[in-house]
């Protein structure tokens, strides 16, 4: 009986043996990066969980010369796998990638981002790195390459658009430390700039030239468009509920698009980016909808 119970533990030992080392993997068997792994997870957490600093900033002690660093040579390069969805919401809101940037130019304020966002994925994948020469871009495809003109000192950075943002109301593109540093929006903080887009091997077509900078001038550029109608009677009736509520000069703009006249609405000029911020709270609040900026020499 002793020898059958023996016989019977000596077998049981030697199943959990052969047990154990089925379960061990195989060293031919790659293992998947962590890093990867990582980083798709954390494009999916909500921004209050994603990064590890509340607030961001630049860097305490700088650790690169700024005015060393070359900028990036446009060059034909395929969409980026993630980050070109479209539509695709943030915050609420919903946004369309364009689906071809050809003669893209746009002007508005600019924001930066450093810091807080340095080492973490952008939404095309690709680590943020806020010394090299980048932007986020709500609807550019990713990535582009374009030409950021500083409006007030005539200061020009090609740089590549591979992040989604900025998402704050009324910014038309978010710049790394970099490019900021390069063309004045840092330390400031925000900007007026154009964006053009840069064609590789358009050369001689004049859409990769920085703009002539602006004649030195203290006149306020920015004004706030609470509308775009083809018939003037329905601009006149936005300017009539502008003008009830007090909020400043309102006028009515007259262009012709096609061979056709369209009338905007445009409240300012304005002083500053922070009046143009404050006011556009204060229209939301009245339920006169999101007037966006508009940028004039």
């Amino acid at each position: 009986m002793n020898r059958a119970l023996t016989l019977v533990v000596v077998v049981l030992l030697l199943s959990a043996c052969a047990s154990n080392k089925a379960k061990k993997p195989s060293s031919s068997v790659p293992v998947p990066s962590a890093t990867k792994t990582q980083a798709r997870a954390e494009t999916d957490l909500p921004q209050a969980q994603r990064y590890r600093d509340t607030h961001d900033g630049g860097p305490a002690a700088p650790a690169t010369d700024i005015a060393r660093l070359v900028e990036p040579v446009p060059k034909h390069e395929p969409r980026a796998r993630y980050g070109n969805k479209s539509p695709y919401s943030v915050l609420g809101k919903t946004y369309a990638v364009m689906p071809d940037a050809h003669k893209y130019v746009e002007r508005g304020i600019a924001s930066w981002y450093g810091n807080k966002f340095h080492g973490y994925m952008t939404s095309s994948l690709e680590p943020y790195d806020m010394y090299q020469f980048s932007a986020a871009h709500k609807t550019l495809p990713l990535p582009s390459y374009v030409r950021v003109t500083n409006l007030d000192n005539g200061k020009s950075v090609v740089v590549r658009v591979n992040d989604r943002g900025p998402f704050h109301e009324n910014r038309l593109i978010d710049l790394s430390y970099a490019a900021a540093v390069r063309i004045g929006v840092w330390p400031k903080g925000t900007g007026l700039v154009e964006v053009r887009v840069i064609e590789p091997g358009k050369s001689g077509a004049g859409d990769d030239l920085p703009p002539q900078a602006p004649a030195a001038s203290n006149a306020a550029r920015i004004f706030l468009q609470l509308g775009a109608f083809a018939d003037k009677a329905n601009a006149a009736q936005v300017v009539r509920q502008i003008e009830r509520q007090g909020l400043g000069a309102v006028s009515i703009v007259t262009t012709r698009i096609n061979d056709r006249e369209i009338h905007r609405v445009r409240l300012g000029p304005l002083q500053s980016v922070e009046a143009a911020d404050a006011l556009v709270e204060r229209i939301e609040r009245l339920g006169l909808g999101t007037p966006r900026v508009a940028v004039d020499d």
